[in-house]
């Protein structure tokens, strides 16, 4: 009875083949993710005055923006030390530059969880909806760089 499903084969949809439309799919996905934090932190912006929501608290959004520029400024290849070799530092650069970019996302992150727990969980306030916003705008943009960054694939890109 050992391979009696050897020649069964389901056929695939051609629209579901993605394998060739990495680079769009992994683009449109982290596009997708920042627009939702970014929509996210104006939807309470929109709902809760500066009593509830001060405007300081958008520095862990602008940093999380910066946070994916940085990151994805720089390839794999020039991380490596494959295509980035001449320059003032060389490789040492864009592993800084990277390094500094994952350190500016993980403290978007660290900041607006702070927030969230000082000042709306630990007060015990009755609405904490926008520091669950902030939170969520800082993971979504984040996970949007994280998917921009790692999801596509450099070979495709001539």
């Amino acid at each position: 009875m050992a391979g009696c499903l050897d020649n069964f084969q389901i056929n695939t949809p051609e629209w579901l083949n993605l394998s060739e439309k990495r680079n769009a799919v992994a683009s449109i996905i982290a596009g997708v993710l920042f627009f939702t934090g970014w929509w996210i932190i104006i939807d309470v912006n929109s709902l809760f005055g500066s009593e509830d929501f001060s405007l300081g608290y958008h520095v862990c959004g602008i940093f999380a923006t910066v946070s994916l520029f940085m990151i994805n400024a720089v390839s794999n290849g020039q991380v490596r030390g494959e295509s980035y070799n001449t320059g003032f530092l060389g490789q040492k650069a864009a592993r800084t530059w990277l390094f500094v970019g994952f350190v500016l996302g993980f403290s978007s992150i660290i900041a607006a969880t702070w927030i969230l727990f000082a000042a709306y969980v630990i007060p015990n306030k009755q609405v904490i909806y926008p520091g669950i916003g902030l939170f969520l705008q800082n993971i979504l943009i984040f996970a949007g760089s994280l998917v921009f960054k790692f999801g596509r694939s450099e070979d495709d890109m001539n």
